[in-house]
């Protein structure tokens, strides 16, 4: 019987590798091999071969192409790990940027934004004779200011109000909308969305969707939200 380092034996012609011990002869600190752990020991492994009974071909192009997978994986895993921290660092620039901004939401409380306005959208299934915004206190319901929009096609119809009282915008006070649709002879009231101020954004752990915290309305998902101002 003839022993090489440790590494090979033969007997009876049989080929027998002890891996264990190069692995532990390679790499000692490490609980996994790696890409140059893996050549060492392919390496040593044609070195030590019994030259009357070399590796077959077969074998060679096996452990060759086991060697390309594992180099492959350990590029995916980069490329995957630098992508995550690029989506990050964008989900971060994103959530930044929101502060401030104004988002369209479905509801039927306003507030001036800071060029003291109140700017809103209304969707009709149906063509309409005639729309109306009206705002109203949100104390007391007294009518502050109406607006006719007239004759409308069906889909998203926008409206504004950019005279809104001083002492509104002062304030930073709220108002109520309320929208009445008219067509023929039959009004409905249907309700409209309306852009509200971003307070807060909060990043997820786990991975998930942001979350805004929208003036006046709370939690709302960040794929929920179809306009920003």
């Amino acid at each position: 019987m003839t022993t090489v380092s440790g590494a090979y034996s033969n007997v009876a012609g049989v080929r027998e590798y002890d891996t264990e011990s190069l692995a532990t002869n390679i790499a000692p600190n490490n609980k996994d091999l790696g890409q140059e752990d893996f050549l060492t020991l392919m390496t040593t492994q044609l070195k030590n071969q019994d030259p009357f009974a070399p590796m077959e071909n077969g074998d060679f192009l096996a452990q060759m192409a086991q060697f390309s997978s594992v180099a492959g994986l350990d590029k995916i895993n980069e490329t995957l790990s630098s992508m995550s921290s690029e989506m990050n660092n964008g989900r971060i620039a994103t959530a930044s940027s929101l502060l401030g901004q104004s988002v369209l939401v479905p509801g039927t409380t306003a507030r001036p934004d800071a060029n003291g306005e109140i700017h809103g959208v209304v969707e009709l299934e149906d063509a309409a004779d005639n729309v109306t915004v009206t705002f109203l206190n949100s104390q007391n319901s007294t009518i502050l200011h109406k607006i006719e929009l007239g004759s409308q096609r069906s889909g998203l119809v926008g409206f504004d109000w950019t005279d809104v009282p001083e002492d509104i915008v002062t304030a930073h006070g709220s108002v109520r909308l309320s929208v009445e649709v008219t067509s023929g002879e039959e009004t409905q009231v249907i309700g409209p969305s309306v852009y509200a101020r971003v307070m807060g954004v909060q990043m997820p752990t786990n991975g998930g969707d942001m979350t805004l915290n929208v003036e006046d309305y709370g939690e709302r998902n960040y794929l929920e939200i179809s306009a920003l101002r």
